[in-house]
């Protein structure tokens, strides 16, 4: 008898991510029968990644709404998957990390019978606002999980604090790492004109700063510092900011309004995945507030300037690949003054091993799973 598994998933980070577990579960039809849900809570930016890593949904729920607020969209999941979870009836049902996705799915899939499998568990900063919605909705996803994939150690150690049950805890690395390499593996068989567009865009000359930003409790006055910040660091002759800037119009607005126009800044839209990638190695450092980007970069030997007075992925600084620089204008100029001048602390921050992982998280976790017993519901 087949396993039935079903990823359920609905922004493009979770995708990135996910992508390569399906690829390795969809491998092995024989022992698995793999299906895959997009809530499209995301829905553009989730189709790229799923065009460029060649997954079809067999579920689509479709429920991106202009303006959707947090009650409706977790009610707008969890009725939605009552059908695919009746129909299909997986043994197991994975979800990623920590978006509204995840949590409703969990509840769902919970409500259905199936077992739940977290991918991306345990990572913490036990303070509920800050990210907000997400560490709930990790905590409240970790309560429901029945199998935790923990990326690092010191996520492990925070499930056992809990008092999950270590048998039930995998350690696994983060698959993040598995879908950079396997973009930088098709991108080597694969001509994208966006991308020769970004390298006609960039001065070779120059070191290229690459900047994200998007976080809910960064709105306001923490992109006005931000842009602040930039505007500082512009002023270097050496140095090229290029920020594709995130559509959210509380991102967005002061964005435009600081930095349009403005020399040695480049302004673009959001880029796909493998564009991001490729930007990113090419990059001499990242200014950031994203999770993902601070698991990507050190496996590209870049320093990440991390704009957030806390994270979930304490690994990275504790290994020395990121730093903690809030949204405080004048701790981000001198941070990135400093990784642009003193070519010992950047030539050493760019070195050290990625806590992250190998590549191989994947087949961790298809392993797993292939060894757990499976009992029909007709039997």
């Amino acid at each position: 008898m087949k396993h039935r598994v079903l990823f359920v998933f609905g922004t493009r980070p979770e995708a990135i991510k996910m992508a390569p577990v399906i690829r390795a579960f969809k491998s092995q039809t024989e022992d698995v029968e793999t299906r895959v849900c997009v809530t499209a809570q995301h829905r553009e930016m989730l189709d790229q990644v799923l065009h460029f890593f060649d997954i079809e949904a067999d579920y689509d729920l479709n429920l991106m709404k202009p303006s959707q607020t947090l009650h409706q969209l977790t009610a707008d999941i969890i009725l939605a998957l009552k059908e695919p979870l009746e129909s299909f009836k997986p043994h197991f049902t994975l979800v990623h990390g920590d978006t509204s996705t995840t949590m409703a799915a969990s509840i769902a899939a919970f409500y259905s019978g199936s077992t739940v499998c977290h991918v991306e568990a345990g990572l913490r900063t036990y303070n509920k606002y800050a990210p907000f919605p997400e560490e709930m909705n990790r905590q409240v996803t970790s309560r429901i999980a029945d199998i935790h994939f923990a990326p690092t150690n010191q996520a492990r150690k925070n499930l056992l604090s809990e008092n999950i049950a270590d048998a039930n805890i995998v350690v696994t690395g983060n698959t993040v790492i598995d879908a950079l390499f396997d973009c930088i593996e098709i991108l080597k068989n694969h001509n994208d004109e966006a991308i020769e567009h970004l390298s006609s865009m960039l001065d070779t000359n120059k070191k290229l700063i690459l900047v994200t930003g998007h976080r809910r409790e960064n709105h306001g006055q923490g992109f006005i510092n931000i842009c602040e910040a930039l505007l500082e660091i512009s002023n270097d002759p050496d140095v090229q900011i290029i920020y594709p800037v995130h559509l959210n119009p509380k991102v967005k607005g002061p964005v435009h309004e600081y930095l349009s126009g403005k020399e040695n800044i480049l302004l673009i839209e959001p880029l796909a995945y493998q564009q991001f990638v490729w930007l990113m190695g090419k990059s001499y450092l990242i200014i950031t507030d994203s999770g993902g980007v601070q698991e990507e970069a050190p496996s590209l030997g870049l320093p990440v300037l991390v704009m957030r007075e806390t994270t979930e992925r304490p690994e990275a600084v504790d290994a020395g690949t990121v730093i903690l620089v809030g949204t405080n204008t004048q701790k981000i100029i001198e941070e990135t003054q400093s990784l642009l001048h003193d070519k010992e602390r950047y030539h050493k921050m760019s070195a050290l091993h990625n806590p992250y992982g190998d590549g191989k998280a994947s087949a961790r976790m298809l392993d797993f799973i292939l060894k757990q017993k499976i009992v029909d519901e007709n039997e």
